[in-house]
């Protein structure tokens, strides 16, 4: 998404933009849940990338009308807002620790007591402890969200070729940005690794919607887990969070997310398995993305490091690589995601 999302943004300034692309849409993006949490993913010690975070976030209602004008695609874009609950005490105990330093940074986060939570959602299960919600955690689903973005640059005037680019000394262009997710690492050199995360999708009995309407994260004995539902029926649940860069399904994984899913959501055991899938998230050392020129080399940009939060970021990267590349004016807000914070001594290949 935030590649073809650059692509659209520069073709509607006029540029000719070629993507360069041998499998579109089947990285991580097919895997991803979704969540648009810039509160509910607010860490402790991130505070740059919270705040890029909320001001994406803040783009994403004027981006999916957009989107979804322009390309004829229904996105998923929900807005019920998310539940952040904890199952036990001590669960409990953990999740207020973040939602304190959450408020403390004013976020919108307010804490609910259990029955408070249960008039929201009547499915959370008895035992769940308390919570809180976060209005502004929306959500999208990010399979229709490429095809979106696919669509409504091709629109634009974007062309699309299917081959993998193995340096960039095969692309012939004044500018080219790499936002090839992991396979940045490769192609730029730039510190990006694997995270592997294990997702599984439900589908609600009958055919009907789930029986909850918000997102709900929370944690399960100390195990942290989310719930999305989509109005098609489907819920994803996820996610693992493993250091290795294989993508195969394990019965770990799976037994970990079902158990704590249907710890706080009960009716969840009747829903019907219909996909087990991992992918691969671009990690950093910093857990911030990388976002902007190569030392040395200008005309490559880097677009890439998202981790945990591509699709909440999609909105604010593409705007700011966008008027970099028109304008060649750096917006201040790139000024801490840049490829040099890890060391301009680098030789980059």
């Amino acid at each position: 998404p935030v590649g073809w999302a650059i692509a659209w943004r520069c073709a509607q300034r006029g540029l000719r933009v070629v993507v360069h692309d041998d499998r579109p849409g089947s990285g991580a993006s097919s895997v991803a849940a979704g969540m648009l949490s810039p509160v509910a993913e607010a860490y402790f010690g991130e505070h740059e990338l919270t705040a890029l975070l909320v001001e994406s976030a803040a783009r994403w209602p004027g981006f999916a009308t957009e989107l979804a004008e322009a390309s004829g695609v229904d996105i998923g874009y929900r807005t019920e807002g998310t539940l952040v609950v904890g199952l036990t005490a001590d669960d409990l105990a953990e999740a207020r620790r973040l939602w304190s330093y959450q408020q403390g940074l004013e976020l919108p986060i307010t804490p609910l007591r259990p029955s408070e939570l249960r008039n929201r959602e009547p499915a959370l299960a008895p035992r769940v402890r308390g919570g809180a919600v976060a209005p502004g955690d929306h959500q999208v689903d990010p399979r229709r969200l490429v095809a979106a973005l696919r669509t409504a640059a091709e629109r634009a005037g974007v062309e699309l070729r299917p081959a993998r680019v193995g340096a960039l000394s095969e692309v012939d262009a004044r500018v080219t940005v790499v936002a090839a997710g992991c396979g940045a690492a490769a192609l730029t050199g730039l510190p990006v690794r694997p995270v592997k995360g294990q997702v599984l999708r439900l589908r609600a009995p009958g055919g009907g919607p789930p029986g909850f309407r918000h997102v709900i994260r929370g944690y399960a004995d100390s195990e942290p887990v989310y719930l999305v539902p989509r109005d098609s029926g489907e819920v994803v649940v996820g996610a693992t969070v493993e250091e290795r860069a294989d993508t195969a399904v394990t019965a770990g994984g799976v037994l970990t997310l079902l158990r704590a899913a249907t710890e706080l959501v009960p009716e969840l055991v009747e829903y019907e398995l219909v996909e087990a899938v991992a992918g691969l998230r671009p990690g950093t050392p910093d857990n911030a993305p990388i976002i902007g020129p190569l030392p040395g080399q200008p005309g490559v940009l880097a677009a890439t490091g998202h981790h945990r939060h591509g699709i909440v970021l999609t909105p604010v990267t593409a705007d700011l690589v966008t008027e970099l590349i028109v304008t060649g004016e750096p917006d201040p807000a790139l000024a801490p995601f840049t490829p040099d914070r890890f060391g301009k001594e680098r030789t980059w290949n």
